[in-house]
């Protein structure tokens, strides 16, 4: 409950919006407006209009005057996303208004003061950055008050199941589909996942699983067909343990066998165990399908 600055830090996709909400939102500014400025979204030459604002006729194009993301979070919280990406011109600019509290529009004489509280991120080391001579080490130092790093997915897997139990049901809703859930050797597959895209890549993954899902229960067959991987919901033991015991072409054998039975299983139960409805949806012949569960041991529960 201060109006220090904060520099939020981390990977791409682990949520560092979020975190500068709820910033806003347990701050005494709350009640105020949350204003936020994406620095590697706008055109170089735009990023000072979009920040202080600009007079009717400053540059062509200026039709009309308009405030600055500043100007608008006056009272309330400015969050500077992605401010690694910011050009030293605007850098500079920045860091005179931010020790001033004044600032003026892009073709304007007027000298504004504002009142926002400054929540910055980057998933850029800015050390590194000011050393490089790409970002200004007194603008590192004046945004760098309160330090919070967000740790990438891989880091916190606890969070996973959380996670997708949320995105399940916000999915589910959003698309028909409340009933769907996944099962605790699925859970276990995406828990293991190292999630190179963080929460971002959690999210799109169980959105796609709730609308392909063929049934209201995700298996892991299912789950490794959309990570691109491939495993055996059967195994109770990791897949590197199972490697040293067997040769790999006998593992990949059996880890197919195991991913295709799950497949086949799951649309039977769909289809009410009518093989000829099944095979339909399966894209193949009723007798080939008769030769895969045979071949399986897939049997009629």
């Amino acid at each position: 409950p201060t109006p220090a600055k904060v520099l939020i830090l981390g990977e791409n996709g682990v949520g560092k919006e979020l975190v500068a909400r709820a910033i806003h939102d347990l701050s005494p500014r709350h009640d105020g407006p949350f204003i936020r400025l994406n620095c590697a979204a706008i055109p170089r030459d735009l990023v000072e209009s979009e920040l202080f604002g600009h007079e009717k006729g400053s540059f062509t194009g200026a039709s009309a005057m308009k405030r600055g993301k500043l100007e608008l979070a006056h009272t309330g919280t400015l969050f500077l996303d992605e401010v690694g990406d910011m050009n030293l011109e605007a850098q500079a600019k920045l860091l005179r208004a931010l020790e001033s509290n004044e600032f003026e529009r892009v073709g304007g004489t007027r000298t504004l003061s504002f009142d926002s509280r400054i929540i910055a991120a980057t998933n850029k080391d800015l050390n590194r950055e000011a050393a490089e001579c790409r970002f200004r080490r007194d603008l590192f130092y004046r945004l760098n008050v309160l330090p919070i790093t967000v740790p990438p997915l891989r880091e916190r897997g606890e969070d996973v199941p959380l996670l997708i139990e949320h995105y399940l049901g916000y999915f589910g809703h959003e698309y028909g589909r409340p009933g769907v859930t996944v099962t605790p050797d699925a859970l276990t597959l995406l828990s293991r996942h190292r999630w190179p895209g963080n929460v971002r890549e959690l999210r799109n993954l169980v959105e796609r699983l709730v609308i392909m899902a063929a049934g209201d229960k995700v298996g892991p067959a299912e789950v490794a067909a959309l990570l691109g991987e491939v495993t055996d919901p059967t195994m109770s033991v990791s897949l590197e343990l199972a490697a040293e015991e067997d040769s790999s072409e006998a593992l990949l054998k059996r880890l197919l066998e195991a991913a295709e039975k799950e497949i086949l299983e799951s649309e039977l139960n769909r289809a009410a165990w009518n093989v000829s409805q099944a095979a339909r949806n399966l894209g193949i012949d009723r007798a080939n399908l008769h030769r895969k569960m045979r071949k399986l041991g897939i049997e009629r529960k």
